[in-house]
């Protein structure tokens, strides 16, 4: 599906005679700074894994957000072993393309992480996402533990109750299993192929999806979603730690 987009996309293009593509395709790039992949130590940091849709997508949203070390593109919550993309694709894994996201929750909550989830997914659409259709595009929270189980609840009854989501929110909450690496091809897609991956955010209606509905609060607030001092001072406590 996301190569059929690419090349409808490219077709327009050229039918239309333009032959120059600004950075405002795609408008995820003026949300989150593109910036480049250094080599990453993932040591003592916090792990969540979410899906929303097309991973090239999710995982460049993530990797922009502050204490985001790293997110790797993959897939969950189906039930066969090491899959490929391609057997992902058919849709008859159970799997779905996810992101595991490495972070630092002395600089972002998981709270924080949801925001950036709510801004690039649609939690609304058990079916897929945007142009991507079928069960292995669905979106899912896949929490690691009871803390995350919570926080995911309580944040999306919050989404369902005030959020800017006019039809109700059927985002799947479910335990995590396993999670399975991508093909290297599909890590850092929007670093390695900038222009496509601009050309399937818009093309996809990704990108037109987010602006009609967040608008001016598309860009998230990371300041609200810093720990508190006071869990900070907890975790350096030597009572804290003799625990």
């Amino acid at each position: 599906m996301k190569r059929a987009v690419l090349f409808s996309v490219l077709a327009a293009i050229v039918a239309a005679g333009v032959y120059s593509v600004t950075a405002t395709i795609g408008k995820p790039s003026s949300i989150y700074t593109i910036r480049a992949k250094e080599p990453r130590d993932l040591s003592g940091l916090s792990v969540a894994t979410f899906a929303g849709g097309c991973f090239w997508c999710v995982e460049a949203a993530f990797e922009a957000a502050p204490g985001v070390r790293e997110a790797i593109s993959g897939f969950s919550g189906g039930d066969l072993a090491n899959p490929t993309y391609k057997h992902v694709s058919y849709g008859l894994t159970k799997h779905t393309e996810a992101v595991q996201v490495y972070y630092d929750p002395k600089i972002i909550t998981y709270e924080g992480l949801l925001q950036v989830l709510w801004r690039t997914a649609d939690p609304t659409d058990s079916k897929g996402q945007f142009s991507d259709r079928g069960n292995h595009y669905r979106p899912a929270i896949f929490y690691h533990d009871e803390e995350q189980k919570s926080a995911a609840i309580r944040v999306r009854d919050e989404l369902a109750k005030s959020g800017p989501f006019e039809k109700p929110i059927a985002i799947e909450i479910v335990p995590f299993r396993t999670f399975y690496r991508a093909e290297e091809h599909h890590q850092d897609y929007y670093l390695k192929n900038p222009l496509r991956y601009r050309l399937y955010t818009s093309g996809s209606g990704r990108a037109a999806f987010q602006e009609e509905v967040w608008g001016d609060e598309l860009t998230v607030d990371f300041s609200k979603y810093r720990p508190r001092q006071t869990d900070r001072q907890d975790a350096k406590s030597p009572e804290s730690k003799a625990m």
